[in-house]
């Protein structure tokens, strides 16, 4: 192994350990260890940045701006009516749901589809008065599984289209992911639908009140005593107690500014005392109420507020790559920048027991926040939250939807038929929804989720080492040896297991980038057909379904699903089993090796 190879080895090492810790931002972790490798000598210095004019690159971004046209057109808000005919039986729920979230998937990023639909899925399970747990990771995987059927279905397959094409001088077309692909859909929608969501603990699929029925776990807020207020001379042990008896938990206490560390239970209660506590969503309103607290943050009573008609209150999910993701300090900014106010904050399997504006929100977690409609509409679009509740919040008029359908179908068939490049023809379609007002120009950088494009941009040209280094066909070599006895059946299941595997911890973007030229050494090694192999590792690939941090989706419906990150394994681990057995018959028939 020569001292490129090695220092490759070791900053994928350095890099998957930091993808799995998840203690700083993929797109960082990418970046940073592409300078790493540029300083190293391991990528030359004039093609660091050749993966933002890749064609995957491209592509991706195109479709997440297409992916947001869709979205404001205001095509899928018929959805909710369409959903509820089948909310008779769970099975006819979930199976609706999900099948509609995998079609919707087949053309649109997975991210948005589920985002599309997980409001819809929220607003029936409390009609149903079902719990959405048995919904929501249904629904992430359906996405998943989606997203295999077409070439745009998801990056990955764009990734491993152009990694096909530097072989063959032509990628992947449309619907050449169909063959495998839609059998693998269907059979994972029919499972998740009659077998998967049984799986789950049975808490989780305990049926869910209708007045409660966000099984998020208790909200962490803060409440200040007003001079009027009951607990006024009380002491900290006795308020407890009354606070009990509502099912709430002091965290602590504020005073003046101060946080009080290590509250005695004998200190007395003052007016302008600030109390951190835990309390469920439906006990807040009573709690203000029963002892004339307010919100802290505002200036009157809470319940004057909250009793505003032009006031609304929400609850929203803070996605992965959003403004607030990794930030703290979000009360002062939505309230000096939206005039919208943060009242609680719920993370499932942890409790917040500091102050909100100290707090670093995480993906998943859900956030309580009150102001005008329109303001919350646009928290949602400029900050990347998504709303738990199918309520209208865009700020502009949906209109258009069958014209913005019709420019998307116009460039899908471009590219079908060979007529332009993939990311042409999306080009072309962007420009079409511009120039007829059907897209305002601003979405055109707002719809791009850019951590996403800088991951793919940085690990681009990292992938691209482990060919020039030759470390690639060393790998190559090794794997053949594995399965050398067992021949090249053995090498692709094995090709696809490993890409599975890698991909429940990491990027399924950078999993492609990974193992797709690996795959290509291993075909060429020995001698059988590239497109097996690189078609196998696409698919799997998109099988992120035994961790919550595999997929945004997966990380998506964990607070608003109430899972623990066990539970994913539960129903991802059948289903990935069902489908590698599956996948392989597949692809040796459609995609034979010789």
């Amino acid at each position: 192994m020569t001292t490129s190879q090695l220092g490759l080895v070791l900053l994928f090492v350095l890099l998957f350990g930091l993808f799995l810790w998840g203690r700083f931002r993929h797109d960082v972790v990418a970046f940073g260890g592409l300078m790493l490798a540029v300083v190293a000598g391991i990528v030359p210095a004039e093609h660091a940045f050749d993966g933002l004019a890749h064609t995957a690159t491209v592509s991706v971004a195109a479709m997440l701006v297409l992916t947001r046209a869709i979205t404001l057109s205001g095509a899928t808000d018929q959805l909710g009516a369409f959903v509820d005919r089948f909310t008779r039986s769970t099975v006819l729920h979930v199976a609706s749901l999900s099948g509609v979230t995998a079609a919707m998937s087949t053309v649109m990023n997975n991210v948005g589809a589920l985002g599309l639909t997980m409001p819809v899925a929220m607003q029936t399970a409390a009609r149903a008065e079902r719990s959405p747990s048995l919904l929501l990771m249904p629904m992430s995987f359906a996405a998943l599984l989606g997203g295999l059927v077409t070439l745009v279905g998801t990056p990955p397959n764009i990734i491993a289209a152009s990694y096909r094409a530097n072989v063959s001088g032509e990628p992947f077309h449309m619907f050449d992911y169909s063959f495998v692909g839609l059998p693998l859909a269907l059979a994972g929608v029919a499972f998740v639908s009659i077998l998967g969501w049984r799986f789950l603990p049975s808490a989780r699929r305990r049926a869910a009140r209708s007045e409660a029925f966000f099984d998020i776990g208790d909200y962490v807020t803060e409440v200040r005593l007003s001079a009027s207020s009951p607990l006024d001379g009380r002491t900290v042990a006795e308020v407890g107690e009354l606070f009990a008896a509502v099912d709430v938990a002091i965290l602590g206490l504020v005073r003046l500014g101060r946080r009080v560390p290590n509250v005695p239970r004998r200190f007395v209660m003052r007016p302008d005392d600030v109390l951190i506590v835990e309390v469920a969503p439906d006990n807040l309103m009573r709690l203000l109420e029963s002892y004339d607290l307010v919100i802290e943050g505002h200036e009157g009573s809470a319940m004057g507020l909250l009793s505003n008609e032009d006031v609304r209150v929400g609850e929203y999910v803070v996605v992965q790559g959003s403004e607030l993701d990794g930030r703290s300090g979000t009360r002062a900014q939505l309230a000096g920048q939206f005039n919208v106010n943060l009242m609680a904050i719920a993370r499932r399997g942890a409790r917040v027991r500091d102050r909100l504006d100290r707090v670093v929100l995480r993906p998943s977690d859900v956030l309580l926040l009150q102001g005008e409609e329109e303001r919350l509409g646009e928290v949602v679009r400029l900050l990347g939250l998504l709303p738990l509740a199918a309520r209208p919040l865009a700020v502009e008029r949906k209109h258009g939807a069958l014209a913005t359908l019709a420019i998307f179908a116009g460039g899908l068939a471009l590219s079908a038929f060979g007529i332009l490049p993939l990311e042409i023809a999306l080009g072309v379609a962007i420009v079409v929804l511009v120039v007829a007002d059907l897209l305002p120009a601003r979405q055109l950088y707002e719809a791009i989720d850019w951590p996403v494009i800088l991951l793919l941009a940085s690990m681009i040209p990292i992938g691209d080492a482990l060919q020039t280094t030759g470390l690639t066909a060393l790998i190559a070599g090794v794997l053949g040896d594995l399965s050398s006895d067992h021949g090249p059946v053995a090498a692709l299941i094995l090709l696809f297991v490993c890409t599975a595997l890698l991909t429940d911890v990491i990027n399924n973007a950078a999993t492609v980038v990974v193992m797709a030229p690996i795959a290509i050494a291993v075909a060429q090694a020995q001698g059988v057909n590239v497109d097996t192999y690189v078609m196998g590792v696409s698919i799997a690939a998109s099988c992120a379904f035994l961790t919550p941090i595999g997929h945004q989706n997966n990380t998506l419906v964990m607070g608003p699903g109430g899972y623990a990150f066990g539970d994913y394994w539960r129903m991802g681990l059948p289903l990935q089993a069902m489908l590698t057995t599956l996948a392989i018959p597949l692809l040796l028939f459609f995609w034979p090796l010789r």
